[in-house]
């Protein structure tokens, strides 16, 4: 899962990205309501995290152009403001929810936790690929019966694969999507995540097969 934080303070935006790194999100952080606009149009994200008192750009702009362009993501609005006006303004642009300042860690992580569920689908709680059990409510697995320990960012990678069945994933494409904009990684980290998932999900007969120059591809046909 990804997210997006935009606040200008660099303290709480630091606080809320570990709480939500903590809770196996890929994070990406900015200040400004111009980066976040950017950000916005070229990258997918499953939830922002959307400061109204932004420089710049305040963020109902930022809400109001996300909007606009059709964007469904899940967004949960901070601001420092707790007249009604503004927050019936923000759930009248599109917001999801808000929280006014100041607020809990723990009821933050529980909003935005909620969030990201409402946004997945009903029917995705559980499959069987070939003698392995994929559990998404749990986030665990079973291989024949036997539970099966995941990293987050196994877990985050064994999800991106079941995403895009038959499908070449290339390096690039998985640090895309399982790291944050400011992570500095290279194609053999990802070499050694795919190794370590190979490892675990391996006795169940589902392959990552590596496409040679391209990438890896999920065999969803269990030998």
């Amino acid at each position: 899962m990804r997210v997006l934080i935009s606040e200008d303070d660099t303290l709480l935006a630091d606080g809320l990205r570990r709480v939500l790194e903590t809770a196996m999100f890929a994070v990406d952080v900015v200040q400004t309501g111009e980066d976040a606009d950017k950000l916005l149009r070229t990258g997918a994200y499953d939830l922002v995290v959307l400061d109204v008192g932004l420089p710049g750009i305040d963020g109902f702009e930022v809400l109001r152009r996300l909007r606009a362009r059709g964007d469904p993501v899940r967004v949960l609005m901070l601001t420092a403001r707790d007249e009604v006006k503004d927050r019936v303004h923000g759930l009248d642009l599109g917001a999801d929810d808000y929280l006014t300042k100041p607020f809990s860690v723990t009821e933050f992580e529980a909003r935005a936790r909620a969030l990201v569920r409402r946004s997945e689908p009903a029917n995705a709680t559980a499959i069987i690929a070939g003698k392995m059990q994929i559990d998404f409510a749990a986030k665990r697995i079973k291989v024949r019966n036997v539970a099966i320990d995941l990293t987050v960012r196994e877990w985050a990678l064994l999800q991106l694969f079941l995403a895009f069945p038959g499908r070449v994933l290339s390096k690039e494409q998985i640090i895309q999507e399982l790291f944050a904009v400011d992570e500095h990684v290279s194609p053999n980290t990802v070499e050694v995540y795919v190794s370590r998932l190979r490892a675990k999900i391996e006795p169940s007969g589902i392959r990552v097969r590596t496409v040679r120059g391209f990438g890896y591809l999920w065999d969803a046909e269990p030998d």
